[in-house]
């Protein structure tokens, strides 16, 4: 635990207006822990040459092992506010959470000391409760493998072989390539976009791969299994043990069944085909109809609402004329909108991407290349094509064998030996009929892991991926935040297995999931977690004499960073932790904990706060956990667009709600705290939360807590938890006001005040 602190007040940024800094500084120096501080003193910048000069100098002169800057949010001059790998710092927050957002109450004037000096309080009990961690430093396996030997795996594995890491690249075909060797032609992968499309290298790429002493290449096999955890994992291929640091996951996309494109013809009339079958057709070099004709007109249907508008699907795969769904015990299977069909392939997905309308315009120019004379009709919803591909787009409607037309598909029928396309909504205003001798349909990307566990990983949660179905099997836990991670630490997603994307995304995805593979390696091998606390040493501590062996940690960490053994005691696989405090939160005995995070700290914090022994002397007090991945910066960013909130809340921010113990809340109420407010980042199918199932977990631990509550006579209301995202800054304030309000005006006081 720190034992010497320096404590010290900023005077900038309208802190020093509004404050009596110096008087702030005596205050920490004579208060209740003046006996753990050793020095305290006001500058008028504290993030100033001469205010760093003087903190370092009272740590050389005292000794200190703490310090404690109160100044500007946490988030803000992290990189200044360094002292050493032997002196901890704790950040207190008095411009955001105090100056900037201070709301006065004519009733009770003059609350900002009574902030300043609450803030102060916990920032200096939460460092004397922190020790500094002393991290696990395993003895790091240095190999990267790549699974998938497509043009993404190809790319990442030479980008790891660049950067001096050996690799173990496994395809499970005979031959290197995947997919891109299949094709005829790329969409533009550089300069010029306007190009009507560009040869794809894949030969030379598989033989630079072939070709480098730092890529072990193994075709014809499957990745048997992936046991350990990062830095230390055991790959087990064709019956042979590798030693691997972390995976790049690019096993690719399989094409989704045809039998979900029956509404646009597939499957009933002969001459309607898919754009996979299409791109087939034009690397043998000619496009043929159904009898061997060259087609004079080709359309193109890059618009799906026919394929997901009023058609249900059940686990048969079939399509479901039921308006209810069936009882799922019966023959036919239960109906759900959109579920997967079966093991084999995953539904027809309800969107479309970019990616669909590029392929069109491609294949409309392998018209013009390869049957000059014929027309390419292109028929879009959406015409998506972002960025420098607009140049591409310009470029095929300046080809007059190219016509394109935006419109909802009503109906595609035979007639003859021509297909007729029926649109509405078109740029003209008129239902239109288009006759073709072909029409094309989008062909879904369905990625590998929605049916095929892949990884095949020695987890206790399971061989594959948990709850991809929450994103249409796609591997990547959390593409808004953290591009290339997956559920499982040390594994990073690339390619069209993450999203549907392009040759030229896809090197990009290469590159990046090779880079975070190497970190992880990099990260482990110094004791630091991988994102998104990247660079904590922290991990977690179990007093196993008081384990219970309930199996709430091992089943709720999202991560698999718990086993367990024969007597349900939790085995640790400290590389696999992100340090989210997950298991800390869900531990009913409080035996888990983080050197510099824990209960008891959280908990002595919480018992700073100064809470008046009625409401009228001196308002309610709410206490505000906030998640400090969405919640946190959108207070701040509230105060820095000069939005205000109750003088009556204290904020304590937290890894993830999913750290959040039931006992803070005990100890908030027992102290007479009048309400508990939970700000996390949004959970469900729409999840934004950084740790994947924080949020979720948190919201099932606070019907335990209501539970508890009411058994007290305490109203369950008192304790609320909202979804914030982190762009809701200027919604958090209404929330934070509406809530006080609620418990002064409908509740009263917490009926343990005053004890």
């Amino acid at each position: 635990m720190a034992e010497k602190l320096g404590v010290y007040i900023c005077g900038g940024c309208d802190i020093g207006a509004n404050l009596d800094v110096e008087g702030l500084a005596q205050f920490c120096a004579n208060g209740k822990h003046s006996s753990a501080v050793v020095a305290a003193k006001s500058n008028p910048v504290l993030c100033s040459p001469e205010g760093k000069a003087m903190i370092e100098a009272d740590i050389a002169e005292h000794g200190l092992d703490g310090v404690v800057c109160c100044a500007c949010s946490p988030r803000a001059k992290w990189d200044v506010f360094k002292f050493g790998d032997t002196v901890q710092v704790e950040r207190v927050n008095l411009r955001e959470h105090c100056v900037w957002s201070y709301e006065e109450d004519p009733q009770f004037p003059g609350q900002m000391e009574v902030i300043a000096k609450d803030y102060c309080n916990m920032g200096i009990i939460k460092l004397i409760n922190s020790r500094i961690p002393t991290p696990e430093l395993p003895d790091a396996f240095k190999t990267v493998l790549v699974v998938g030997g497509g043009f993404t795996g190809l790319n990442a594995a030479l980008n790891a072989a660049s950067l001096g890491y050996k690799v173990v690249l496994v395809e499970k075909t005979e031959n290197l390539g995947g997919k891109a060797a299949t094709m005829y032609k790329s969409f533009p992968l550089g300069a010029p976009y306007s190009e009507r499309e560009q040869q794809i290298h894949i030969k030379d790429l598989i033989a630079k791969v072939e070709g480098n002493d730092k890529i072990t290449v193994i075709t014809g096999a499957t990745l048997d299994s992936l046991a350990g955890a990062p830095a230390q994992y055991k790959a087990t291929i064709a019956g042979k043990e590798y030693e691997i640091g972390a995976v790049v996951m690019a096993t690719g996309w399989v094409p989704g069944k045809g039998k979900f494109l029956a509404p646009l013809g597939y499957g009933s009339i002969k001459n309607v085909v898919t754009a996979a079958e299409f791109e087939a057709m034009a690397a043998k070099g000619a496009i043929k109809t159904a009898d061997g004709r060259t087609p004079s007109s080709v359309a193109f249907i890059v618009d799906t609402s026919l394929l997901t508008k009023g058609i249900t699907y059940g686990p048969c795969g079939e399509a479901c004329e039921e308006e209810l769904p069936c009882d799922e015990k019966t023959d036919e299977g239960a109906c759900e909108d959109f579920v997967y069909a079966d093991k084999e392939s995953a539904k027809h997905l309800a969107y479309s991407s970019e990616l669909t309308s590029l392929v069109a315009l491609k294949h409309a120019n392998y018209v013009r290349e390869l049957a000059p004379d014929a027309v390419a009709y292109v028929i879009y919803d959406h015409m998506m094509v972002p960025g420098i591909n607009e140049k591409y787009y310009q470029a095929a409607q300046d080809d007059p064998g190219v016509m394109l037309t935006k419109g909802t598909v009503t109906g595609v029928a035979e007639a003859g030996s021509s297909v007729i396309v029926k649109a509405k909504d078109t740029l003209i205003g008129q239902d239109v009929e288009l006759v073709a001798d072909m029409v094309v349909v989008p062909t879904a990307i369905v990625p590998t892991t929605a049916a095929d566990p892949t990884m095949n990983f020695v987890y206790r949660q399971g061989p594959a991926f948990p709850d991809l179905e929450l994103f249409d099997g796609f591997a990547d836990s959390n593409y808004i935040c953290f591009p290339y991670e997956t559920r499982r630490t040390g594994v990073y997603a690339a390619g069209c297995v993450r999203q549907p994307m392009g040759l030229g995304l896809a090197a990009e995805d290469a590159a990046g999931a090779a880079l975070k593979a190497i970190q992880c390696i990099e990260s482990a091998n110094r004791g630091v977690s991988v994102h998104p606390r990247s660079g904590d040493l922290s991990f977690p501590e179990f007093n196993f004499t008081r384990c219970t062996q309930c199996k709430r940690c091992t089943e709720e960490c999202p991560f698999g960073a718990l086993d367990d053994d024969e007597k349900g005691t939790p085995l640790p696989n400290p590389t696999r932790c992100r340090r989210c405090g997950t298991c800390m939160g869900a531990c009913p005995e409080r035996v888990i904990s983080f050197s510099n995070y824990g209960i008891s700290q959280i908990g002595q914090a919480i018992k700073e706060v100064k809470v008046p022994d009625t409401l009228e002397e001196g308002g309610p007090r709410i206490i505000v956990l906030a998640c400090e991945n969405d919640a946190y910066p959108a207070l701040d960013m509230a105060a820095m667009r000069g939005k205000s909130w109750s003088p009556y809340v204290r904020f304590l921010p937290v890894r993830c709600l999913g750290s959040v113990n039931a006992i803070w809340v005990a100890d908030a109420m027992s102290k007479g705290v009048d309400g508990v407010m939970l700000l996390g980042c949004k959970y469900g199918d729409d999840y934004q939360c950084h740790f994947v199932k924080g949020s979720e977990l948190c919201n099932r631990r606070k019907e335990n807590i209501a539970e508890s509550l009411g058994r007290l006579g305490v109203e369950p209301e008192r304790v609320e938890q909202y979804e914030i995202s982190i762009d809701m800054y200027d919604k958090v304030p209404e929330l934070i006001d509406e809530f006080v309000n609620n418990i002064t005006t409908n509740f009263g006081p917490n009926p343990f005040k005053g004890y």
